[in-house]
């Protein structure tokens, strides 16, 4: 196993979501959105047994994300990391010494990865996304958010990789079949990030040392992996396909940051 900063993802978008990220022998979950056992299958894909985690980070309680947590958590003994209003709703399913509680803008240690923890707004008590390293490099991820904030462009300056959301594409939700209140709440600025606005988000950011950008977090209702990567990959002056998007079913294989 090389020490260098790798992620991949076990699944992106609305039926669940989970990125497992490593670097030597430390491994982190970054949120755990699909059934024990589903997960336990999709991390062997990629050739990492639950046993070896040392820990799960929880973004908000919203199902997509926290549906294995406590199951996971509690059949392996995993420390569980979120803020309080996060494992607020966990403390009836996950023993106290399992939840780990942690702020924005206060970055902790897991072994070989600094994790920094930042605030974002998305209809949660208290959600989190987070920028993780090894020292020398930073992988940031911002999958739920309904707009992008100094604060979060901030942070996510200068890193080497990004997992970003591209949840829809807004003719396409106009269009699509939610209710009129589902719409308002998805397009809102607690709700998510369309394309145009991920890739306004990512014009601002410094791309000097981007080797990958994933779209993230793809709407199937309301996106098309093709529109997402194209948005992103416009401002990046990238080709489309050297843009990466973490699938729903298939997750994305591990990338490693040279």
């Amino acid at each position: 196993m090389t020490a260098a900063l790798r992620f991949a993802s076990l699944g992106s978008g609305s039926e669940g979501n989970a990125l497992l990220v490593a670097c030597g022998d430390t491994r982190l979950l970054l949120d755990c959105g699909f059934s024990l056992g589903e997960t336990e299958r999709r991390l062997a894909r990629l050739g990492c047994v639950p046993g070896e985690l040392d820990g799960l980070l929880v973004t908000h309680e919203h199902t997509d994300h926290i549906a294995g947590v406590a199951a996971l958590a509690r059949r392996y003994r995993l420390p569980v990391y979120g803020s309080f209003g996060t494992l607020q709703l966990l403390q009836e399913s996950l023993e106290s010494d399992l939840r780990c509680p942690v702020r924005d803008a206060e970055p902790f240690q897991v072994g070989s990865l600094r994790v920094e923890p930042f605030a974002v707004p998305h209809d949660a008590r208290e959600p989190l996304q987070y920028v993780l390293g090894d020292g020398r490099q930073r992988l940031g991820v911002l999958t739920d958010t309904g707009c992008a904030t100094p604060h979060i462009e901030a942070m996510l300056q200068v890193c080497d990789a990004l997992f970003l959301e591209t949840n829809y594409d807004p003719e396409l939700l106009a269009q699509g079949p939610y209710p009129p209140a589902l719409k308002a709440r998805v397009s809102g600025r607690f709700g998510h990030l369309s394309n145009e606005e991920a890739a306004a988000l990512l014009a601002r950011l410094d791309h000097g040392r981007l080797q990958w950008v994933v779209a993230a977090h793809v709407s199937q209702k309301n996106n098309t992996l093709q529109r997402a990567r194209a948005a992103l990959a416009q401002v990046l002056g990238w080709a489309e396909d050297t843009v990466l998007v973490a699938d729903q079913y298939q997750g994305l294989d591990w990338k490693v940051l040279s």
